[in-house]
């Protein structure tokens, strides 16, 4: 099996376990996520956060959003655009949505777009990740190519990128691609992984 192979049984190996959760599942893995996020001071501070709506079994941020809005953070949702990359558009709780392409719900009107740069903090979605900072994602690119800016910058720096998973989709090693942006800490139910010990040190 090649190496596209392979990748593509281990999304769709990770993807049928991810569904499978029960409902309560979800809601603890919710909470630990919480928990994690709260042992990055950026969760606190950073004034633009954008964030994912969870489907196909994503880890729910419902718990993860409504802090923002009490301590006057921003929260935003992605919007695909036709040139196959993300910008991200203000959005609260109960306003409008309507489904992309993918049948992911983006905001309905948004009133302000914003580009990739602009951003503060990005919750990354992904299916799969290594403790490099190597994700797995749905095979799409959209947030390869609309971060790929950072690759050329000394990491970590704005937007700060945190992959949002399940601690099963820990995986032991990924192969990363010249494209491959990669992330700077990854958030599980269980722990806050930082994925450039040393650039602290």
């Amino acid at each position: 099996m090649d190496a596209l192979a392979q990748r593509r049984e281990l999304r769709r190996q990770l993807a049928q376990r991810r569904r499978a959760l029960t409902p309560t599942e979800r809601i603890a893995a919710a909470q630990g996520l919480r928990r994690s996020l709260e042992q990055l001071p950026e969760y606190f501070t950073d004034v633009r956060v954008a964030g994912y709506w969870a489907s196909h079994g994503e880890l729910p941020l419902n718990l993860v959003i409504p802090p923002l809005a009490a301590r006057g953070q921003q929260f935003l949702l992605p919007v695909i655009g036709s040139d196959r990359r993300l910008r991200f558009a203000p959005w609260q709780a109960g306003e409008a949505v309507q489904p992309n392409r993918y049948g992911i719900p983006e905001p309905a009107a948004p009133g302000e777009l914003l580009e990739p740069f602009q951003l503060d903090m990005v919750l990354v979605p992904l299916l799969g990740f290594d403790r490099r900072g190597h994700r797995l994602g749905h095979g799409g690119g959209y947030y390869d190519r609309s971060f790929a800016f950072l690759n050329e910058q000394l990491r970590p720096t704005e937007p700060l990128l945190v992959g949002i998973a399940y601690a099963f989709q820990e995986l032991p090693e990924l192969d990363d691609q010249h494209w491959d942006v990669p992330l700077d800490f990854i958030a599980t139910e269980r722990e806050l992984i930082d994925c450039n010990p040393q650039a602290a040190e």
